[in-house]
């Protein structure tokens, strides 16, 4: 790195003890908020050691706090879902990630959108969907006290052109290689199925990989690395952007690529089916699968820096200026996955998976419904939701 890095700390200092350690476990129970985007977490200190998902309780929090309630009715529920490792604290603590619920422990929070995925990816179950997807992102640092600019840039300035940036090293090209494999450790650390990550095209740029995952657990491990980043880029007092865009001109845009095969297309005969009925399909469902890969997508998607354009669906052997990347070792093979380049860097997991697997699986019976509860989402706190609650909470009290 070119910059000095202010903020960096060992959060381990005040170790905890053996003692400690044998008797209690800190469970850091992890939500998506009402941005939709970024996280939240808080910690829960258990007297007992816990063995299995069941072990762990609901728990509730402020959600007028999250903008995902209103203050008069403002508990939402935590369900956990999945636990991995702690890779910050170590054994035996762990990382919770939970489901939010309104009070009625039915009714799903504002973004929570896993419930609907879980749906989905049960119905198609028997066409075990194998999922990879590659997340994008910036690195900034803070010049002055708000505003934000990429890590290694010229203050308000910027660098040579994108060409030397990808898959780089040397302190004048590479930007972050600290905090890259800082978060590759610990995910390995925590569990997670990451399997990759390289420095990107434009600078201080990178890129994670997660998978192969089935079903569900993609949207899970992903939720869960963006955390572990998250945390990671605290301590080096650096700032993780997912903006589709977020430099305008002549500088790639993230994406969140999204690698995708099932049991068909990964037996003989899987290319000429990705060709012959996949891609139709997808054709046919562009315009309404758009809607579920990211805000602000169409900043990107442009047909420049290797991407298609957001309101037409092509696809190419092993072209990355289209919506679909079929991979030639695909070809060659005559079976295998493909690429959806489409997704921005801002999705929702849960979301495009779920996309992928309603459309390509179980003829887009829950298309609909997805862009419903998103759009849903979308909509600012008011008398709707303040109305909803308070039914909720009437009938709880009867």
């Amino acid at each position: 790195m070119t910059e000095t890095i202010e903020n960096l700390r060992d959060f381990n200092y005040y170790q905890l003890t053996k003692d400690v350690n044998n008797s209690v476990v800190l469970a850091e129970y992890i939500w998506i908020d009402g941005t939709g985007e970024s996280l939240r977490s808080k910690t829960k200190v258990y007297q007992t050691q816990i063995k299995s998902l069941e072990d762990l309780e609901w728990w509730t929090y402020d959600g007028s706090s999250t903008d995902q309630a209103v203050t008069r009715f403002s508990e939402i529920y935590l369900k956990p879902v999945r636990v991995v490792k702690d890779p910050f604290r170590g054994d035996p603590h762990i990382l919770v990630l939970c489901e939010t619920y309104l009070p009625d422990k039915k009714t799903p929070a504002r973004y929570n959108f896993r419930w609907i995925a879980n749906l989905i990816m049960e119905k198609a179950k028997d066409h075990k969907p194998w999922f990879g997807i590659e997340q994008e992102y910036f690195l900034l640092k803070r010049t002055g006290t708000t505003h934000l600019w990429p890590l290694g840039w010229p203050t308000g300035g910027f660098p040579y052109p994108q060409g030397r940036y990808y898959c780089s090293i040397g302190e004048r090209n590479n930007f972050g290689r600290a905090l890259a494999e800082a978060h590759l450790r610990a995910c390995l650390n925590a569990g997670l199925k990451i399997a990759g990550l390289n420095a990107e095209v434009a600078p201080s740029q990178w890129e994670f990989q997660i998978g192969i995952a089935e079903g569900i657990e993609i949207g899970d491990h992903m939720w869960l690395a963006r955390y572990i980043l998250e945390r990671i880029g605290e301590e080096f007092g650096i700032d993780i952007n997912y903006d589709p865009k977020p430099i305008l001109g002549d500088w790639n845009g993230s994406g969140a690529h999204c690698n995708y095969s099932t049991v068909t297309t990964r037996s003989e005969g899987g290319y000429r089916y990705i060709v012959d009925k996949l891609m139709p399909i997808l054709k046919e469902n562009h315009l309404e699968m758009i809607k579920l890969y990211g805000q602000k997508n169409e900043l990107r998607l442009t047909g420049r820096h290797e991407t298609g354009k957001y309101d037409q669906f092509t696809w190419g052997d092993g072209s990355r200026g289209c919506s679909v990347r079929v991979p030639i070792i695909t070809k060659e093979q005559g079976q295998g996955y493909f690429e959806d380049r489409r997704p921005a860097a801002n999705i929702d997991p849960y979301l495009v998976s779920a996309a992928l697997v309603d459309v390509t699986c179980l003829n887009s019976e829950h298309l609909k419904q997805l862009n419903s509860v998103f759009e849903d989402s979308l909509k600012p706190l008011g008398q709707q939701i303040f109305q909803q609650q308070k039914e909720q909470f009437q009938q709880q009290n009867e």
